[in-house]
Parts: C-alpha cells; structure tokens; sequence
C-alpha cells in the first residue's frame, strides 16, 4: 500500500479527503489524516466563540469514516523531506509516498514586544476557547481592545458587542479608514455600524508594546481588561523552518499544480501555500479541488495539464446576526442580505460534510 499522508483537517484538507473518498481512489492507496483534533473546526466562527454568541459544538465537524482513511490524533512536530516521513510529539514518526501540508497559520506580532504573551487569540479553537472564558467573566465596563480591523476584528468586535453590551469595546486599525482595501460603501457602512453601536474605531494605530492590561498606540498607553490580537497571521512553525523556497509572507512556493518545485509528492493546502490570493477558507477549499484532480492523474499516470484559474465567489462579513457587509462577483452589498448568505453557506457547509 501507498500512503497519502494529510497533514492538517483543516478547510482544503477536508476537502481532499472528500473529493478522494468519493472519487475514484486507486485500491493501493491509504489514506492516512493527522489532526490534534478528532473533529474538523469551523474556523471561520472562531470569533462566535470567542464572543460566546455559538456553542463549541456548533463548530465543529465530524471527520469522513471510512475503510481507506486512517485518523491519527497528534501534533506534528517536524517534517523530513529528505527521508519521507513526518515527526509526532510523543509518537512514532509517519512514513508516506505522498504528502499534504496542510497544518494552517498562526497569530503574526510584527515583532511588538509583549504582543505575544499579553494578547489573547482566535486562531485556534483551543485559543479561542480560552478568549471566551476571559472576555466572558469580564466586569461590567471593562475595556476590550481589538488589534487589527480585518475581517476577524470587525467579527469578533459586532459579535462582542451583540453578546456583552456592557462592555467598552475599542477596534485598532493601522487604515485611514476600515476596510480601505475594499469599496468606500463597504468601509463607511461598517463605520456607521460602528458608530451606532458605541464601539470606537481607532484610525491609524500603530501597537509599540503590549503590557500586561495596557496597550501602547503610538507609544501612548490605554488601559484595557482585555486585549485580542488580529492582526495578522503567518504559516505554522513547523512550515517556516522547513527548508524550502517561500514568498516574503513565509509561504511555500509552488509550481503550478501545487507541489514542491523539486519534488512533485509533496503538496501544500491553504494557509502555507504562495498563491495569488489572500487566505481563505474558500481558497483552501479550491486549491484542495486541484490538488485531487492533479493526484489522480499521477496515479493514472497521465499527462499533467494546465489548471484553471482559481476564481473566488467573493467575500462575506457578519455585524452581529442581523447585519453584514461583503463583496459578490465584485459588487458591494450591505445589509440584511450578506448575513442571511453567511449563515445559509454555514448551514450548507455543517449539513453537506456532517
């Protein structure tokens, strides 16, 4: 038997063992899944459990059962091209014929000291099940500041909102304004929102140092009970010290058919890999799309041609659970619609892989 080992139960690596395990999967191939967790997690709603408005239960996925998949529960601590075969904390190392990386991002601080150490998380579903339990046992009044007014600060913060009212919620944003990236409707709604619903927006932040309860914007401290960091993200670790070409985000360069330049049995899903787009779970999940199809010509071995383009749908952002904000083949929407889509994607999502 031939392993394919997946490395990472993440958006695009769920999607591969779906399409591999309902497709025409060569009898001589085992699939084995390494994951710390024995369920998939709906990352896109960490910030609904960190504000405490979605159960841990809501988020959670079961991973496929079948025959040809073997699920191994660990932490990968190391990955050996050279010999093929993948290191496990407190366990034996995994050899494979064909590997998926897939073992996602984590928080990047910009080197601000103290970012690390004094800020929570909602990277992770064990990060953000510990940001529920601070930001929930809060006293009345207290100061939660945000740092980063990207998709995820503006979630956790609507969402904080709608699930504490009583607390003072402050959102830091490098921007001139937020969302600058995107149209000038999307931004000036979600400031209106903002407004409307007494949470300060902090233009033009710049983080110096985080100490413990107090947050340094341009060197000037604000006091705070609380302090969450989304401002970035960057690989996992263990794909930042591998030794292998990436881009200037820490991403692992690819060739067209998403596998190692020199080395055409390892490919890379979602977040470690150099794409053209911004990271997403709808990007992993395409991305998972190819890399099955170029798989099963190899094991046909049949000539490689070129893939399509991978065109994303667009972009959706949740005020709450009542209004959103997004981007559908380019065009802005405000509203009560975008937030009715996100929950209907959601709940197609959770039906179709459970």
């Amino acid at each position: 038997m031939r392993r394919l080992l997946i490395l990472g139960g993440g958006y695009g690596g769920l999607r591969i063992l779906q399409k591999l395990l309902s497709g025409d999967l060569p009898q001589d191939i085992q699939i084995t899944l390494v994951d710390r967790h024995p369920y998939h997690c709906l990352k896109t709603e960490y910030y609904a459990l960190a504000a405490g408005t979605t159960s841990d239960q809501h988020i959670r996925v079961k991973f496929p059962s079948d025959p040809r998949l073997e699920i191994t529960y660990g932490e990968v601590t190391e990955i050996d091209l050279e010999n093929k075969k993948v290191a496990l904390k407190d366990e034996a190392s995994i050899p494979y014929e064909y590997l998926i990386i897939g073992l996602g991002c984590e928080d990047k601080y910009h080197g601000v000291p103290g970012a690390s150490e004094h800020t929570l998380s909602i990277q992770s579903i064990d990060q953000s099940r510990k940001a529920y339990g601070v930001l929930n046992n809060l006293g009345a009044g207290s100061i939660v500041s945000i740092v980063g007014g990207g998709l995820s600060g503006i979630e956790l913060a609507s969402e904080l909102h709608e699930s504490r009212p009583d607390l003072k919620i402050k959102l830091f944003d490098r921007g001139p304004t937020i969302l600058s990236a995107f149209p000038k409707r999307l931004s000036s709604y979600v400031e209106k929102w903002f407004i409307e619903h007494d949470i300060e927006l902090i233009n033009e932040s710049n983080i110096t140092k985080v100490e413990p309860n107090i947050l340094y914007n341009h060197d000037k401290p604000v006091h705070s009970d609380a302090i969450v960091w989304t401002a970035g993200i960057q690989p996992n670790e263990i794909v930042r010290n591998l030794e292998v070409e990436k881009d200037t985000q820490s991403r692992i360069v690819l060739t067209p058919h998403h596998h190692l330049p020199d080395d055409n049995t390892v490919f890379v899903v979602g977040d470690c890999a150099s794409l053209p787009h911004a990271p997403s779970a709808q990007l992993a999940e395409e991305q998972g799309e190819q890399i099955v199809t170029v798989l099963q010509k190899m094991w046909k071995n049949e000539e490689l041609t070129d893939l399509p383009r991978i065109k994303l749908k667009g972009t959706l952002g949740s005020l709450g659970k009542k209004e959103g904000f997004g981007l559908m083949a380019n065009r802005p929407i405000t509203g009560r619609v975008p937030r009715l889509l996100k929950s209907g994607i959601l709940w197609m999502y959770k039906n179709h892989n459970g």
